[in-house]
């Protein structure tokens, strides 16, 4: 990432010393799913202003621009970002340490408040599963609705400010297993973009889980596609690049 997205706005000699910046997570399921949908497409990654949404338990979203990786949601930590299974995401700072106050934790009592017992677990009260909290909705619970609703919001919100980063989109593309498996969420986080020229296949979306598949409409400027991760073998190749280098 360039350094002015990946820095934050405190003194510069905290990053020169300690080394605060923002790093990112899921970089090896954002380098795979960017260049798998460009093989699915016939594209060239070097030309391509791609938005990958790797949507779990642990989720973050990316902005991938002629290959390379602009922006990412999460931060110094995997805390920073989107809403997640039991991770608060982005927050004002202040409103950590008024928590703090009210509620007299200790600095790693409150880390560990905001990574695992926030998010979609303390909103809903439900659980940190998706699947619970979207069957819970569907049976009316109001505050499993509402987890949703904040979810999809938060995904939206970065998907458009990295349209602005980018100059635009070419292509979204849902993984994880949220990303890859509930089909709601891909919808929901799509709603209201249609400016950006996104149309959503809703009926092609809905029977799409866990496999590759594009489930915009065929005149949408932007393509929206479902690729399911494969970290693992990302991190094989690397591994087989280090060893051949070596030998």
């Amino acid at each position: 990432m360039p350094d002015y997205a990946y820095l934050y706005a405190v003194p510069y000699e905290l990053y020169e010393k300690f080394h605060v910046r923002r790093y990112g997570f899921h970089g090896t399921s954002h380098r795979y799913v960017s260049n798998r949908v460009c093989e699915m497409l016939g594209k060239d990654i070097a030309t391509q202003r791609i938005v990958t949404c790797h949507i779990g338990n642990g989720a973050s979203v990316a902005a991938v621009k002629d290959g390379k990786v602009m922006d990412t949601s999460m931060g110094l930590t995997p805390l920073a970002g989107l809403m997640m299974g039991s991770r608060s995401g982005d927050i004002d700072a202040s409103a950590v340490t008024y928590i703090m106050d009210k509620l007299g934790k200790k600095p790693q009592e409150m880390a560990d408040y905001l990574n695992k017992e926030s998010g979609v677990l303390g909103i809903s009260g439900i659980s940190s599963d998706m699947r619970d909290v979207e069957k819970a909705a569907n049976e009316g619970n109001e505050r499993a609705i509402l987890a949703l609703r904040m979810y999809a919001y938060r995904i939206k919100k970065y998907i458009g400010a990295y349209a602005a980063a980018m100059g635009g989109i070419d292509t979204i593309v849902f993984t994880a297993g949220v990303g890859e498996n509930q089909t709601s969420m891909r919808e929901q986080s799509c709603e209201g973009l249609e400016f950006l020229g996104i149309k959503m296949d809703k009926e092609k979306n809905a029977g799409i889980r866990g496999e590759e598949a594009i489930i915009s409409t065929p005149d949408s400027k932007v393509t929206v596609c479902v690729v399911p991760t494969d970290e693992e073998i990302v991190i094989a190749r690397d591994t087989m690049q280090l060893v051949q280098s070596r030998g």
